[in-house]
């Protein structure tokens, strides 16, 4: 009886694959340690700057969130709203020249940086990057600048995971994935969100409905371990502390309806004026390092009359969560915040857009709060509960990122008894701004991204097979050469047409090989060798195609076999030349099929030829039922 030895191929294969698991989760932990460091160190250098210029010159010491604990004692410094005013052209100063002359690419809100870093750049963030973004964005934030920490935490922790990748040598997939994973981890950090940061990572790339899946787990492992190791040294308490708030009334989703339109209406302002100071400063004649001197000089006159729509605003939401805020000053601060953190950031400084969009939507959440509970008394929920879903709502339109901002508002309050008035504001509030994102780097699905290009042409070239693309309207009928032809009948094909092959055929039309340009160039360097030489002598073997074969196969023996065209035989006769098949051939065949199908696709669908997969569908039943 024959003994039947092991196949180590098939074994190895569950090895190879665990390996590569193993890497991913070695590697995603690092990245989520260093995040993690990186956000304490970032967390304290803010905050020492903070003790010694807004508290220590200015004065200024206001109340921050419950969650956030105070690291130096306050200085007895009287208020001096002229320093304040002072604070922040000189952060606008010291920032920009930092950046300026160091690491350009860390001007303003990072996130949008670290996006197009993903889509555009091969996930390539330089090493300098995430140590200036630190202190840029802390020179900001501690000199009364009106910005958060997500974008600036977003750059590091990603600037962390690229620099890693490039130094490992790693691949531009596992960079911009390990890049991601270090966005997730910071954000993660610092917000005490380590579930909903995970699903931002793969949900801010893009505007639409869509995620980029493949980073999700390395997001996950990356932002907990980077949680787990913030919280060491911070505390794991939510960032804010809030009255036990409940959804237990379907008549208040009505309420809450209004409170859609209001954040609704504050988000699309919010995008139209920073994108408007953002162009007011791009294009004034001045030297780059006086915008954000001029940024931080309108950010200063607030210090004189409503000095609470600087700085993070965090510790008004707090207060607005018991309803110890005025309608009038929700109001006013709410405005005040927006112009600030436009003029703040889109003028060049660095730091990010969310803490003051969460603050903003805080605020008119409370206002809508104020409102609701007087004239609405029969059917209003709590105001202080409007604070919570104004948050979540007002971020998810700006950002166009409504899954993972009911998610991230939820861990930052430790409130998850709102999560239906929270997800009805944001889908409807998203629905309607939808158009508009703070971040303009964002493309609108995964098709459309030039990290997908390849896999989603790949999805249609399967779909397609060879007999379509050689009986296309443009494709050139073939040229047979016999095994005779002279050197010279040769050349003339190859002149009179496009091939760059010819198929070799016997007396009977057999196949025997192909004639191709290089051999034809070869035989030109040798002296006397074109006189004498036929067809016979200069024929290669080349792989073949079949009728039925998929252009996806097609194009792949192409790129092994090194050719731009091959010689497609017949399903019964393997030597019997049909025709060729040039790289021509296949690109037609597949914008021929795309624009049919585009044609059978609703005009309300709108036109994006690369919106697979539902024009793969189209297309796959389309070649069915032809």
């Amino acid at each position: 009886m024959p003994i039947k030895l092991p196949n180590f191929q098939d074994q190895l294969i569950p090895v190879e694959r665990a390996t590569r698991v193993g890497r991913l989760i070695a590697l995603t932990a690092v990245v989520g340690v260093i995040a993690g460091l990186g956000g304490i160190v970032f967390e304290v250098l803010t905050e020492f700057l903070k003790h010694h210029l807004l508290d220590g010159l200015a004065g200024y010491h206001p109340p921050g969130p419950a969650g956030q604990s105070e690291l130096f004692e306050p200085y007895p410094t009287p208020f001096r709203p002229w320093i304040l005013a002072i604070l922040p052209v000189l952060g606008g100063l010291v920032g920009s020249a930092l950046v300026l002359w160091v690491a350009p690419e860390a001007e303003g809100h990072g996130t949008d940086a670290a996006i197009d870093a993903y889509h555009r750049k091969r996930g390539v963030i330089r090493a300098r990057v995430p140590v200036v973004k630190t202190i840029a964005s802390a020179i900001t934030l501690a000199t009364g600048g009106s910005a958060g920490r997500e974008g600036p935490i977003a750059q590091i922790g990603a600037g962390f995971g690229s620099v890693m990748s490039t130094v490992l040598g790693l691949s531009a997939q596992e960079r911009r994935i390990l890049m991601v994973a270090g966005m997730a981890a910071g954000i993660g950090a610092v917000f005490r969100a380590p579930l909903a940061a995970a699903l931002f990572a793969a949900e801010v790339l893009y505007r639409e409905m869509d995620l980029e899946f493949e980073v999700i787990v390395p997001s996950v492992i990356s932002s907990i371990v980077a949680f787990s190791v913030f919280t060491l040294a911070f505390g794991a308490d939510p960032l804010f502390a809030t009255p036990g708030f409940r959804f237990d009334d379907p008549w208040h989703l009505l309420p809450y309806t209004l409170l859609t339109l209001a954040v609704a209406a504050g988000a699309r302002t919010y995008v139209a004026v920073f994108y408007w100071v953002r162009d007011f400063f791009k294009h004034l004649p001045v030297t780059p390092i006086l915008k954000p001197v001029m940024g931080g000089a309108v950010v200063g006159l607030f210090a004189f009359f409503l000095p609470e729509a600087m700085s993070s605003g965090y510790g008004l939401v707090q207060a607005a969560f018991t309803g110890k805020v005025g309608l009038g000053l929700l109001a006013a601060v709410a405005v005040g915040k927006i112009i600030t953190t436009s003029f703040t950031v889109a003028s060049g400084q660095s730091g990010g857009v969310f803490g003051p969009a969460v603050v903003i939507g805080g605020l008119i959440g409370g206002a809508v709060g104020l409102v609701s509970e007087r004239y609405l008394p029969g059917i209003s929920p709590p105001g202080g509960a409007f604070v919570i879903v104004g948050m979540a709502g007002f971020f998810a339109a700006a950002a166009n990122t409504p899954i993972s901002t009911i998610i991230m508002v939820s861990e930052m309050t430790g409130n998850y008894h709102l999560l239906v008035p929270s997800m009805w504001v944001c889908v409807l509030a998203f629905l309607l701004v939808r158009r508009h994102t703070l971040y303009e780097h964002q493309l609108a699905r995964r098709t459309d991204s030039p990290v997908h290009l390849g896999e989603m042409m790949g999805e249609v070239l399967k779909i397609l097979s060879v007999r379509e693309a050689i009986t296309g309207a443009t494709h050139e009928p073939m040229v047979t050469v016999k095994a005779n032809a002279s050197f010279k009948e040769l050349s003339r094909c190859f002149a009179e047409t496009r091939h760059s092959c010819f198929p070799v055929v016997d007396a009977n039309g057999k196949l025997l090989g192909v004639v191709g340009e290089d051999a034809l160039r070869q035989a030109l360097t040798i002296d006397g060798l074109a006189d004498v030489v036929v067809a016979a002598d200069l024929i290669e073997r080349a792989p073949t195609l079949i009728p039925t074969e998929s252009l996806h196969s097609a194009m792949r023996k192409m790129v092994q076999g090194k050719r731009d065209e091959l010689v497609v035989v017949s399903d019964e006769d393997e030597t019997m030349p049909m025709a060729t098949l040039s790289r021509r051939d296949l690109i037609a065949a597949y914008d021929t099929r795309i624009q049919k199908t585009l044609e059978e696709v609703e005009p309300t669908q709108g036109w994006n030829i690369m919106a697979l997969p539902n024009l793969v569908r189209r297309a796959g039943r389309g070649r069915r039922n032809g």
